[in-house]
């Protein structure tokens, strides 16, 4: 009997004490997309402070291909034990479950929310050679040549695609999408004026910008960018309620135990809150954010709603 009341005592705090000593090995964190790109650069910011603050390695490991579906996939059949994590986006939790006829995985049901680690500015940029100076010229121009002006994207269910199909249906505009195999060959694209406009990522349009390159028109987020406060929202501009950004965030096997997730969401907030992180994030053209795992899981939600309305209308498929 006795023997029996000490297994059970035992099995019951085995999660406890698990959690207490974790971790105990390298946790490694999964990214859906190549070394070098602005997920990536993110996620090594955070890894290098959860390597220091939980003396164990943090590895980010690159699953690319398929828009972060092999990656999401691989976290999703891991095992929940804290030690395969995954750097979640807008497209990976929310977007993918959209564009697919099926998915490996169900972003709302396979995954635990850690923490919301970044969200993202994007610019309304233009090649000069369009002759607008501003959001209500650029929409008159679109107007008067309906279905003639295109925009870039990184590729079908991009955050620039998405933030193109939805201001086409906020502003009542036709213009044409014009997807490329990556953000670098969509970029050169519209600085070659071989496209008019793209929502660019606010770290990769800037020094364009700065130079002369493109011209900003408005940010896509819900506030101007120190970096170039005189470009205004697009609410300022002249589209009242259109904000996208995009986002990353810190997500778990759904099974994971509560006092691992409490543990990283603790340490996740605390590296977002230190000084040196938020520069660094903001020369990546991301706000820093770090909320709790119910507030990241609210927002994915609603992100799942807004964005599941706009690819319907938009009748986009990948499949």
């Amino acid at each position: 009997m006795r023997a029996a009341v000490l297994g059970a005592l035992l099995c019951a705090l085995s999660p406890l004490a698990a959690a207490q000593s974790y971790p105990s090995k390298p946790v490694r964190i999964v990214v859906g997309f190549p070394s070098g790109g602005p997920t990536d650069v993110v996620t090594r910011v955070l890894a290098q402070k959860l390597t220091e603050a939980m003396a164990q390695a943090f590895v980010v490991d690159n699953r690319t291909g398929g828009g972060g579906v092999p990656g999401g996939e691989f976290v999703a059949r891991s095992a929940p034990d804290g030690y395969t994590l995954m750097m979640g986006t807008l497209g990976t939790l929310v977007v993918n479950r959209h564009l697919h006829a099926s998915l490996p995985y169900e972003p709302l049901r396979d995954f635990a929310p850690i923490s919301q680690a970044v969200s993202n500015t994007n610019f309304l940029v233009l090649h000069p050679s369009v002759p607008a100076r501003s959001l209500k010229d650029f929409l008159a121009l679109a107007r008067r040549h309906s279905g003639k002006l295109n925009y870039a994207s990184s590729g079908n269910g991009s955050t620039p695609h998405l933030a193109g199909e939805l201001f086409k249906m906020m502003a009542k505009v036709e213009i044409l999408h014009v997807p490329y195999r990556g953000g670098a060959p969509a970029l050169n694209a519209l600085l070659a004026g071989e496209v008019d406009i793209s929502f660019e990522n606010a770290l990769v349009a800037t020094p364009h910008v700065q130079s002369g390159k493109l011209r900003a028109l408005a940010v896509t987020s819900g506030k101007r960018m120190a970096a170039l406060p005189d470009v205004p929202t697009m609410s300022e501009a002249g589209l009242p309620g259109y904000e996208v950004t995009g986002w990353y965030g810190l997500v778990a096997p759904v099974a994971t135990s509560r006092d691992i997730i409490a543990r990283l969401h603790a340490q996740t907030v605390k590296a977002l809150r230190q000084k040196d992180v938020i520069e660094k994030l903001a020369a990546q053209g991301s706000d820093a954010v770090g909320n709790t795992p119910t507030e990241f899981a609210t927002h994915i939600r609603l992100e799942d709603e807004k964005w599941g309305k706009v690819i319907k209308s938009a009748k986009m498929r990948l499949d």
